[in-house]
């Protein structure tokens, strides 16, 4: 095997007696390297090992020499794998949020980052970065949207950094990262308790109240139907405790109308299709005659336009025959078609859009109720939990801490008993009176 100096020695070429190929060595940074330099010509392969010597030396100066897989390369691998293991049991929507937020964030940051380098300092880095960049327009975004006019919230970094998270396991799994660097928030302290926004008894009637006078007389004879189906739904989500889009995936084959055995009143027997699978609920009774309106209710068709109408009198046709009624089937949706801007107008109507705390209230709200109502009621916690299919924790971190009947006043307002005085040592007795 002849071997050919090049650059005065610090590079060599050699040829191995089974490849056509010339192979390139040097030492660069303590270690010998060795690399294929794919030419069969000395020439050729001659200029390709001197390049590549001088390529690992920029390397070098730079720092980068010998810093392993990049982020970008681990977070290529992180969706190939976490669209396909987690098919059907996370929605897509959340599997395209961390697409989104490594395409418009992470990955414009830590993207030609090694792994190795990445630790609190850097994530505490690409906090501030994105606390004090939010103004700017992002070059990543597919739409033309305005840059933001406020700091991204604390949910959302703590999204970011559990995708960011995620990317690092991994590259753990491939051997890439020996271990998962904290990147817990530095100089954070005890977190502010706050509660999830939902409608006090006050505010739920006057809700349903306002949805049910719309329900009678709408603006419009063609929102009667959609103004129900509001009213209804404001309704049923406030008696079952189930999220929107479990609602919204509810078909009539789904819901049952049962007795409890210890109640003996008639409730909802509920299959439940939506954010952790398929689950179970037991509604309110008051759940059971809102469903059997929805069972009533003919499905809506479509009238003739105005502008039909015009034309089929000018061509002189007659009036086509009404529309058959049909009432909903099993495998119809209970609320379908999407609602969400009639509601918002009922809550802007009603001033209760946000809570005194400023937070927005949505349709989760009803179901954020309907756990308050129950705890205000004294129903156990755990099956409460296990109704709404979430865990005690959750309803005690954001939904009890807000609660006065949570507090047992009996047991807070202890007195210690005061204790009678006693007598002096040494006194005489009093002689007892005379009969």
């Amino acid at each position: 095997m002849a071997t050919i100096d090049l650059l005065g020695g610090k590079v060599q070429i050699y040829q191995r007696g089974n490849s056509r190929f010339w192979q390139a060595r040097a030492s660069v940074g303590g270690k010998q390297r060795q690399t294929s330099t794919k030419q069969e010509k000395q020439e050729l392969a001659a200029k390709a090992a001197e390049d590549w010597y001088l390529t690992l030396q920029g390397k070098k100066l730079a720092g980068t020499l010998d810093v392993g897989v990049l982020f970008k390369d681990a977070a290529r691998q992180f969706l190939k794998e976490y669209s396909v293991i987690t098919e059907g049991e996370r929605s897509e929507q959340w599997s395209a949020s961390h697409e989104a937020r490594l395409r418009l964030h992470l990955l414009p940051f830590f993207g030609e980052t090694p792994l190795k380098k990445i630790n609190q300092g850097k994530a505490q880095e690409y906090r501030m970065h994105r606390m004090t960049n939010y103004a700017q327009p992002n070059p990543h975004a597919m739409g033309k949207n305005k840059p933001k006019s406020k700091p991204p919230a604390r949910s959302t970094l703590h999204d970011e950094i559990v995708t960011l998270r995620m990317v690092l396991k991994t590259a753990i799994r491939n051997e890439w990262l020996e271990f998962l660097p904290d990147l817990s928030p530095p100089y954070r302290g005890q977190a502010k308790v706050s509660h999830r926004p939902w409608f006090s008894p006050e505010e739920y009637k006057r809700l349903y109240e306002a949805a049910r006078d719309y329900a009678k007389e709408p603006f419009h004879d063609h929102f009667k139907w959609n103004a129900e189906q509001v009213y209804d739904q404001i309704l049923f989500m406030a008696n079952t405790g189930l999220r929107p889009d479990e609602v919204f995936n509810l078909e009539h084959r789904d819901v049952t109308i049962a007795q409890d055995d210890s109640s003996r009143d008639e409730i909802l027997e509920i299959e439940v299709r939506g954010k952790r699978g398929v689950g179970h609920c037991k509604s309110m009774p008051g759940a059971v005659r809102v469903y059997r309106r929805l069972l009533a209710r003919p499905k809506p068709v479509r009238a003739e336009s105005r502008r039909e109408r015009q034309r089929r009198r000018k061509e002189g046709r007659e009036e086509p025959p009404a529309p058959a009624v049909e009432l909903p089937q099993s495998t119809d949706l209970l609320f379908p078609g999407n609602h969400t801007e009639m509601f918002n107008n009922l809550l802007e109507r009603t001033n209760l859009k946000v809570d005194r705390d400023g937070k927005p209230r949505t349709a989760y709200s009803l179901r954020h109720t309907y756990i308050c109502m129950r705890q205000l009621e004294g129903a156990d916690i755990y099956q409460v939990a296990k109704n709404c299919r979430t865990s005690v924790e959750m309803i005690e971190k954001h939904y009890g801490v807000h609660l006065k009947n949570t507090l047992d006043a009996a047991a807070i307002n202890v007195r210690k008993p005061k204790s009678k005085p006693k007598g002096k040592v040494g006194a005489k007795p009093k002689p007892p009176a005379e009969v």
